[in-house]
């Protein structure tokens, strides 16, 4: 992790995750809370997918980008395609089908700036200590006429 927004990037995947936990055992209690999983025992998979991914985030890995994208997009892309198809058609919405389909948005947002972050770390330049022009240029290199004198003085 280099930056800020690596930092940060990391922390709301594990806050997201965190949700979903609390989501599926909700869920699995059989309680009702403000966002019920699409299925129980997709979700649960989908969580222990979600924590390796984290793993792979945290040690820069582009897999783990790759794999969180398809998970994700697998599972909630799915669902707010068919949150979102009611509202362009017309049909009557209800808030908790919305709020479901803005924490998919929010997932499928996510994987996307997860994926985005650890493509842009591995297209950057290496940082190099040495100047490119003063160690690769020749052309600046000082021309010494042959009457030049070459002794290295030193003083005492």
């Amino acid at each position: 992790m280099k930056t800020f927004a690596n930092y940060m990037i990391a922390m709301f995947m594990v806050m997201f995750w965190g949700f979903r936990v609390v989501v599926a055992y909700m869920a699995g209690n059989g309680k009702s809370f403000m966002v019920a999983p699409i299925d129980l025992t997709i979700e649960i998979i989908l969580l222990f997918i979600t924590l390796v991914c984290i793993v792979l985030f945290i040690k820069r890995k582009v897999f783990g980008g790759f794999l969180y994208l398809a998970s994700n997009f697998g599972y909630y892309g799915v669902y707010l395609y068919n949150s979102v198809m009611p509202i362009i058609k017309g049909n009557q919405v209800s808030v908790t089908n919305s709020f479901n389909a803005f924490i998919a948005l929010v997932a499928v947002i996510l994987s996307i700036v997860v994926l985005m972050d650890l493509l842009t770390d591995k297209t950057k330049k290496p940082v190099d200590k040495q100047t490119e022009w003063f160690y690769a240029n020749e052309d600046l290199d000082r021309k010494l006429d042959e009457r030049a004198d070459k002794n290295q003085y030193k003083t005492l």
